[in-house]
């Protein structure tokens, strides 16, 4: 019985990232490899898509956050609502990673400017040169988080995939 209850369970797991996935791909955030070709996500809001990304167990999901803002700058009006219904760490995930997504913008003259919504709330002191103030987030994020990751790597990384699939599209 116990068998069956777990398999379920991993196929929900599953399903819910690939609804993810296919909800990203809706919006033309080809960050990810996967999905269901023809599948339907119940995110349709974008408030319950950014907070279901700054959830997920998966890192692949949670990153995709600053592509998705990069792609739709418009979503920062829904951030700060989506963040107060989030548990301490999904909210520092998505406060960072959007703010990565702020200071990305900037650095590489993105189309739409993404409002700095987060950094009195990580005691960040911001300075006019983008690459500095990634560098505070991301070692901010160290202290916040407990976590030794490269997270200032991690926030290129997430760019360079993100700018890589516009040229592909020819954007």
């Amino acid at each position: 019985m116990s068998v069956g209850y777990n398999l379920r369970m991993r196929q929900t797991v599953q399903n819910t990232g690939d609804q993810l996935v296919n909800a990203l791909h809706g919006l033309g955030v080809n960050f990810i490899m996967g999905g269901r070709e023809g599948g339907i996500s119940p995110f349709l809001q974008p408030g319950h898509l950014i907070a279901a990304l700054a959830r997920s167990e998966e890192a692949r999901l949670r990153l995709s956050l600053i592509p998705l803002f990069l792609e739709h700058p418009e979503f920062a009006k829904r951030v700060r609502a989506a963040a107060k219904k989030l548990d301490p760490p999904a909210r520092l995930t998505l406060q960072c990673y959007y703010s990565a997504a702020v200071w990305l913008a900037v650095k590489y003259r993105v189309r739409a400017a993404l409002p700095d919504l987060f950094s009195r709330d990580l005691n960040l002191t911001l300075v006019d040169d983008p690459d500095v103030n990634l560098r505070a987030l991301a070692k901010r994020q160290n202290e916040l988080s407990g976590s030794r990751v490269n997270w200032l790597a991690t926030y290129q990384h997430a760019w360079q995939v993100w700018r890589k699939g516009l040229e592909a599209r020819g954007g």
